[in-house]
């Protein structure tokens, strides 16, 4: 690599670091998620389906997982939803473009910073965009839970998929470890897949528009 392309990406780098945005007076405390149990005492299955839904989206919108799911291929920042500093493309594979890929900034796992406006930069193996067919940014809950059963828009994935997917993969498990200076998202990756499960057995359905 010439002594110009270090310096774009030593530059892309540096903006990475100093804007990724965090939420201001963090702290550690949990928030909670109800679990599936909590709506056994609704009797109508569409109904309990829906609320069982809703409770998972306090998940599924939360900004840990909505600045991944863009309504463009451009990631967001912070609680807030702002624009990605630098400016950031997913690219043809969802790993950023060439010359100035996601790792430029964000390495396997996240990293505190020192004397810096920022506590930590975000980081995972894996760290990359949600594919444009599923873009959550600017919709409804009942567009969005009609993209999770969509097997063309959701990567071809069974209902039992999408479950395994919520309640396994280590990219979405990265919500819950944000890293220093962030609110993790309610509840726990197990949690979240447990309300996804009794949705799917409940019937899968979804709100109304």
């Amino acid at each position: 690599m010439n002594a110009h392309r270090w310096s774009v990406v030593a530059l892309a780098g540096f903006a990475c670091c100093v804007a990724v945005s965090t939420a201001a007076d963090v702290s550690a405390q949990e928030v909670p998620l109800k679990p599936p149990s909590a709506f056994a005492t609704i009797g109508d299955a569409r109904a309990r389906s829906v609320a069982l839904f809703t409770e998972a989206a306090k998940v599924i919108q939360n900004p840990r997982c909505m600045n991944c799911h863009p309504a463009n291929r451009q990631p967001t920042q912070g609680d807030d939803l702002h624009a990605h500093i630098p400016p950031m493309h997913a690219g043809p594979g969802d790993h950023g473009v060439p010359g100035l890929p996601c790792k430029s900034c964000h390495g396997d796992t996240n990293v505190a910073t020192l004397g810096s406006s920022i506590a930590s930069i975000p980081g995972h193996s894996h760290w990359a965009l949600a594919p444009a067919s599923m873009a959550w940014q600017g919709k409804s809950l009942p567009e969005i839970c009609l993209q999770f059963k969509d097997g063309a828009r959701n990567g071809g994935r069974s209902l039992s998929k999408i479950q395994e997917h919520v309640a396994k993969d280590p990219l979405v498990g990265w919500a819950w470890h944000p890293g220093e200076g962030r609110l993790p998202a309610p509840g726990t990756q197990a949690q979240v897949g447990a309300l996804i499960e009794a949705w799917i057995s409940s019937g899968a359905h979804c709100p109304q528009s």
